[in-house]
């Protein structure tokens, strides 16, 4: 019998970040600090929304672009946060998550052998996408000393005639590391320079630690070439409830729409319901988690700092990226070693691209108590390496 797989597909590496959580699942004291998911509970109101729609039966199909109310709030919450204007009509799509917002904006703008240029290290998922789309990835990789922003040269270099996007992961997952309006506002001139597009994936855009998250959609001339991402899974605490958007011209949006329509139909109706409570009334939750993550970020940094472990500071999202180079080890080296020692799981730099190697990519998105026990444990086994 032949071989019924694709081959783009089979070629694909699966994602570096589940590994070791399937071995932690199953190993007694082990304390996992690697999956970037909030240990906040949705907040209530928005759950006695959807325990709501669910009472009153609302349990149908909502249009393909989602429902009109939360497309409303999605544009209300935008104006109010960023000064963006977008129609609830024709340039919002509610998706299921941020991922698949990002792997359809893809699809609806690429041409076989299009480039999309993805700084590294980054989320997981840009790169396969990418590749999924008959696109060429082309990889920018970030720099510590930068402290790991897209710096204009770097942007420059990687441009050629087919480049077509440029994904902007910031704040970013795997390093924290957020760009300013300065720093955004040099990419942009380069992005209507050379013509092309931008997907900036912005779901942790909440949280920032140090000034106001700012949209490069915001800036001058950028809002029509621009594919703005969002979504409410790490903000409001609601990754299982699986909803996210898209903000983009109507051309491009509406060819999304066409992809989404076929593939998915529609994101969950009981999501969505909840959805518009949470941007109704959610902001105070939002900063009340915001201020626990600065707390818990704020407590790993000094723990570093004492353990002279060399980490940058970062002002996003709830992940610190130190780095382990000192101990002559790979990251997948050490990551495996300090699980298999003293049953801690963190995630290897390299699960979010080669340029993550001789780093480490940990979660704050857990309690005090936890991080305090997994830190004492770090603690731990860098002394024991450096006493070899």
């Amino acid at each position: 019998m032949r071989n019924f797989l694709s081959e783009k597909v089979t070629s694909l590496k699966p994602s570096g970040i589940r590994k070791f959580f399937d071995i932690v699942s199953e190993m007694k004291d082990a304390i996992s600090l690697g999956v970037g998911e909030p240990d906040f509970d949705t907040p209530w109101h928005i759950r006695d929304e959807g325990i709501y729609a669910l009472e009153k039966g609302r349990t149908f199909y909502t249009s393909n672009a989602g429902l009109k109310d939360l497309r409303k709030e999605i544009s209300n919450y935008l104006k109010r946060t960023q000064n963006l204007d977008y129609n609830a009509d024709n340039e919002i799509l509610v998706t299921v998550g941020g991922s698949e917002a990002i792997d359809i904006g893809l699809r609806a703008v690429i041409n076989p052998g299009d480039e999309v240029i993805i700084p590294q290290p980054s989320y997981v998922s840009y790169e396969p996408c990418a590749i999924l789309a008959d696109a060429k990835p082309v990889i920018i990789n970030l720099k510590a000393e930068n402290e790991f922003r897209l710096k204009p040269a770097e942007l420059l270099d990687a441009i050629t005639e087919k480049t077509k996007v440029l994904i902007l992961p910031y704040p970013n997952n795997p390093t924290g590391a957020i760009m300013e309006r300065g720093d955004l506002e040099k990419i942009a001139d380069i992005v209507k320079e050379k013509d092309i597009l931008v997907m900036s994936d912005e779901i942790y855009s909440a949280l920032t630690y140090k000034d106001k998250h700012i949209s490069i959609a915001s800036l001058n001339g950028m809002k029509e070439r621009t594919i703005l991402i969002n979504g409410f899974s790490k903000a409001y605490a609601m990754t299982g409830w699986r909803l996210g958007y898209a903000c983009a011209p109507k051309e491009i949006i509406s060819q999304m729409t066409k992809i989404h329509q076929f593939a998915i139909m529609c994101a969950p109706t009981t999501s969505q319901y909840a959805a518009i409570s949470a941007l109704k009334n959610g902001d105070s939750d939002v900063e009340q988690m915001r201020k626990s993550y600065n707390m818990r970020r704020r407590f790993l940094m000094n723990a570093f700092k004492e353990m002279e472990l060399e980490c940058f500071e970062p002002y996003g999202a709830f992940y610190v990226f130190p780095c382990i180079k000192e101990f002559n080890m790979t990251s997948e080296e050490f990551a495996t070693k300090l699980l298999m020692e003293e049953k801690v799981a963190v995630v290897p730099g390299t699960a979010f691209g080669e340029c993550g190697e001789g780093y480490l990519r940990i979660s704050y998105a857990y309690s005090i108590d936890n991080l305090k026990e997994a830190l004492g444990r770090i603690k731990k086994f860098i002394q024991n390496l450096r006493s070899v």
